[in-house]
Order: C-alpha cells, then sequence, then structure tokens
C-alpha cells in the first residue's frame, strides 16, 4: 500500500472513532436544545468548561504518540510496554487535577459574568461530569497506544459501539420516563459518564486478551515510578497540554464572555463551536495519522520517508478542508436548523456557521503542523504562538470587538466579534507554524 493509502486508512478509521466521540456533544447539544433554551445555554458554559479541563489534560497523554510510534518504528515491543505502564502514573495525576477543577469552577464563572441563573445549572453539570473524566483519560492513553501502533481499529470499534449506550440513555435522562424524573443538561452528563466507564471496561478487557498487545507485554505488574521515563513524558506533554490549553480556553473564554449576552446568543454560539469541532476532526484525525508515520520512519532511522509522510498528510488535509469549508457556506441555514427548532437560534447560529467555514482553514494548518512538530520534538514554539495570537488576537481582540469597539468600529455585542478576531488568530498561525514545521525538518539529524 502506498504511503498515502496508508495514511488515509488510519486517518479514516481514527475519524470514524474521533465522530462517535463527537457525537456525545452532537447529542447532547440536540437533546438539551430541544428541552428548553436554558438548559441548550448551561450546556454551552458547562462544555466548554469540561472541554477546556478534558482536552487539556488530554493533550499531555496525546503527546506520548510520537515517543511509542518511535520505539514501534525501531522495534523496541518490551521498551513500549514499560513506557505504557508508566504512562499510568501520568493519567492518574491528570485526573486527580481534573476531577479538582471540575468540582471547583466557581472562579472561572464569576470572572467571566456568567449570569447567576446559569450558574447553578452549570456546576450540577459539572459535578457529574467530574465522574466521567478519569475513565475518558485512561481511554484516550489506549487510543494513543493504538495510534501509535498505527492500528486504531479497536478503539474505533469501541467508540462507536458507546453510542448505542450514549443516545437513548441522553433522551431518557434529559426527558425522563419510565419512572425516571427529567434532568434536562445534566442528564445528558449522566449518560456520558455511563458510556465512558463501558468502553474503558471494554478497552481493559481486550488490553489484557488480545493478540495485538502480547509482544509489548503491557499486562504485567506496574514498576515504580521511573521519575526520569515520567520527566521525558513531560518535557514534550507539559508544552503540548499548555499549547491544547491556550486552544481550548480560547473557546471557552468565547463561550463565557458571551454568555452575558444573554441564553440567545448563548445557544447560538453552541451550535457553531459544535460544528467546528465537529469540523476539527477531520484535520485531526489526519494529523494523528501523519505523526504516526512520521514518528514510525523517524524511529526506523529513515528521515527522508518521513518527509515523504508530511507532503503527502498536507495535501490530503488542505483538500478536505477546503470542501469541509465550502459545504458548510453553502448549506449554514440547514445545518443550523438541526441542531434547534428556535427560529431565532437558527437565525443567528447560521450567520456564526459562515465564520466557521474560514476559521476552519486555519484550524486544519495548525493542528497538522502541531502533531508533526511533536515528532520533531517541538513543542515551545507552537505554545509561545498559540499564546500570543489566540489569546492576544483571538480573545482579546474579540472582546474588544464585542464590547469596547476597536477604532472606527463600534461595539458589536454579538457572537459574531468573537468569531472573527478567532478566524484571524488562526489565519496568522496558518502562516507562522509552517515555517516553524520547516526549520525543524531541515535541522533535524537523528539521535
Amino acid at each position: 500500500m502506498t504511503e498515502r493509502g496508508i495514511i488515509a486508512r488510519h486517518a479514516g478509521t481514527v475519524l470514524a472513532g474521533q465522530l462517535a466521540t463527537m457525537a456525545f456533544g452532537i447529542t447532547d447539544t440536540i437533546v438539551a436544545g430541544r428541552y428548553s433554551q436554558q438548559a441548550l445555554a448551561a450546556l454551552s458554559v458547562g462544555s466548554a468548561v469540561y472541554i477546556t479541563v478534558f482536552v487539556a489534560l488530554m493533550g499531555v497523554l496525546t503527546s506520548l504518540l510520537p515517543i511509542w510510534a518511535e520505539l514501534h518504528g525501531a522495534g523496541r515491543k518490551l521498551e513500549l510496554g514499560r513506557s505504557v505502564r508508566q504512562a499510568l502514573y501520568l493519567a492518574a495525576a491528570a485526573s486527580v487535577v481534573g476531577v479538582v477543577a471540575l468540582f471547583f469552577p466557581g472562579f472561572l464563572l464569576q470572572a467571566t459574568d456568567v449570569p447567576p441563573a446559569l450558574q447553578g445549572d452549570v456546576r450540577s453539570y459539572l459535578e457529574v461530569l467530574a465522574l466521567a473524566l478519569p475513565p475518558a483519560l485512561l481511554f484516550r492513553l489506549y487510543s494513543t497506544l493504538n495510534q501509535s501502533l498505527l492500528k486504531p481499529q479497536l478503539v474505533t470499534w469501541l467508540q462507536l459501539a458507546s453510542l448505542l449506550v450514549k443516545v437513548p440513555l441522553t433522551i431518557w435522562f434529559a426527558f425522563g420516563g419510565l419512572g425516571l424524573d427529567s434532568h434536562g443538561a445534566v442528564g445528558c452528563a449522566w449518560a456520558t459518564v455511563a458510556a465512558n466507564y463501558l468502553f474503558l471496561a471494554l478497552a481493559v478487557a481486550l488490553v489484557r486478551t488480545d493478540d495485538l498487545y502480547r509482544p509489548y507485554a503491557i499486562w504485567q505488574r506496574i514498576e515504580p515510578p521511573d521519575w526520569r521515563a515520567i520527566g521525558h513524558f513531560a518535557r514534550l506533554g507539559v508544552p503540548a497540554g499548555l499549547a491544547i490549553t491556550v486552544e481550548v480556553t480560547s473557546f471557552t473564554l468565547m463561550a463565557l464572555f458571551i454568555a452575558r449576552q444573554g441564553t440567545l446568543a448563548a445557544a447560538a454560539h453552541q451550535v457553531a463551536s459544535n460544528l467546528a469541532a465537529v469540523l476539527y476532526m477531520v484535520p485531526l484525525s489526519m494529523a494523528i495519522a501523519t505523526s504516526a508515520r512520521v514518528s514510525y520512519w523517524l524511529g526506523a532511522g529513515d528521515p527522508k520517508k518521513a518527509r515523504a509522510s508530511i507532503r503527502t498528510g498536507f495535501r490530503m488535509g488542505a483538500s478536505f478542508a477546503l470542501l469541509l469549508s465550502g459545504t458548510v457556506l453553502v448549506a449554514r441555514h440547514g445545518i443550523a436548523a438541526i441542531y434547534s427548532s428556535d427560529p431565532q437560534v437558527v437565525s443567528v447560529a447560521a450567520g456564526l456557521l459562515a465564520l466557521v467555514a474560514a476559521f476552519h482553514l486555519g484550524d486544519t494548518t495548525q493542528v497538522l503542523c502541531v502533531f508533526v512538530l511533536r515528532c520533531y520534538r517541538v513543542a515551545v514554539a507552537p505554545l509561545v504562538a498559540y499564546c500570543v495570537l489566540l489569546w492576544g488576537v483571538g480573545v482579546v481582540g474579540g472582546y474588544t470587538l464585542a464590547y469596547r469597539g476597536l477604532g472606527p468600529v463600534p461595539a458589536q455585542h454579538t457572537p459574531a466579534a468573537f468569531w472573527t478576531a478567532s478566524s484571524i488568530a488562526l489565519g496568522l498561525l496558518a502562516f507562522i507554524l509552517p515555517w516553524i514545521l520547516w526549520r525543524a525538518v531541515r535541522r533535524y539529524r537523528p539521535a
């Protein structure tokens, strides 16, 4: 099979699983939107906080992909298995940090002026989702392992199967029935808890019994913490996690600042952010597949083939980005109507989706660059670029345009101000990060 075919098959398999996971959020958004505007607004704020915590911690664990892919390419199987066991300490620490953050969101909610009428529902939602965080992070570790082995199929099957639990439970817990009271957005959170523990249990069973993992001897008594190995994880994982934190908090701050505009604005923003997250799964899957292949070739001692994999991945990513952005631009009114039956929400959301189409083009370029840069152990430079552009231009610029005015442009008081500023920030990243990647590839020398 050609390099293009290998990357495409890997990316397609990862995408199917990622979309299944994203269907959790889509299901929640649609169910909450049809339950009430208040529930959708609470979900918008609560999910923004949860995603900030989860994705930041997930980024630390996902950064292990190039490390394990290199070990796989070099044929060091037992060392890979030991590395996986050491990563469990990292996952445990991340779980503790995340659960504490979800149980105490008060400062963030108050600092961003989330309306008091929403805060109670948001807190209840996050307290339930805190129970879902540890299994979600452990499953992400399992997913990263499979991607490093270029065998993501089992992960995808588990993610698809989890929908059979998540969708009916979400509807039941949110609307009630069969003796159960309706719980709105909090019911969506309980359904996520049930689904997360189910697919983690299945993943553990597979690691214990499946032949795929036997050569790596993963299922052994865990060794005491190897601080040198954990430090190696942290040097790549912490900057990567912080970079993703900046990226996601730009979304979170958007949701929280938009919430002060009222439930209509928050609900419309939830539709736009949810679709942007769905679209993001395509370049994310391409980035995962490309970086796994690049690291495999670097581990095998063939940097020339690694560079060829980069070119292939970027060409495929650009093609899909143009196709998806064009589709959203043309079909934005119909897409908004799927999410909500409220005509006002549909009207405002459709306008935001036009900006999402531009946003996605920059998003594609930046995620491909960031994942491949990790293969070359470059993580700090993207973090600095994210801080300056996503926070400085995206969040601060969006806030200024929305509430203060910018030069001759008066204050807009609409969610579109934030989406416009964030699209500009991503456009700038799409110029800066490829240059950083080009320099990293040129300077690379095999160890």
